[in-house]
């Protein structure tokens, strides 16, 4: 067991000179870019040159600086996972946002162009129409309230959607979900 009070600049020399490459290789087992394995062992010997005259190695001065590149891999390993977390969700957030933001566009437009063709129909049918779709009656309940066959409220039920799916070809999809839920 060793115990350094205070590292002078030969030996400091040394200890780089002697074990930079093997640390280099070593750190990029673990981060698997020479880069930034290079750039983690050149700060731990910043650290050490620093902090000079505080450093006690209880181990071996080789033990030491394996077991702090080790280390500062590892950690160096936790920040890139947590920084790509943060970048998939605010990538997902932002994409989100502009699904949202587009089907809100959509779903206006949608409306807009329903009410359009809704008012583009004959009287009787836009009446019958909007006696099933807005005020939810039945067949049976809108022929009693307009005096009329049942057999033609389905007729102009069955004109009124022909006519928005033709209208509304573009939207259908969309469309056929606002009748679903409306």
């Amino acid at each position: 067991m060793e115990v350094q009070a205070s590292i002078s600049l030969s030996d400091f020399e040394s200890l780089f000179k002697d074990n930079y490459a093997t640390l280099c290789k070593f750190a990029v087992n673990y981060l698997k870019d020479p880069d930034a394995a290079e750039e983690v062992v050149q700060s731990l010997f910043v650290k050490i040159w620093e902090k000079r005259t505080e450093i006690e190695v209880q181990v071996s001065k080789r033990a030491y600086l394996f077991s702090a590149v080790r280390n500062a891999c590892i950690n160096q390993l936790k920040h890139i996972k947590i920084r790509e977390e943060y970048k998939e969700v605010n990538e997902r957030d932002r994409a989100e946002e502009v699904v949202a933001s587009h089907d809100a566009y959509q779903a206006t437009e949608l409306a807009e162009k329903i009410q359009v063709a809704i008012e583009g129909m004959p009287a009787g049918r836009r009446e019958v129409f909007c006696l099933s779709r807005y005020e939810g009656l039945k067949y049976k309940e809108i022929a009693e309230r307009l005096k009329i066959s049942i057999k033609t409220v389905e007729n102009q039920m069955g004109s009124a959607m022909k006519q928005l799916r033709s209208e509304l070809a573009e939207f259908l999809v969309l469309f056929i979900i606002y009748l679903w839920y409306n």
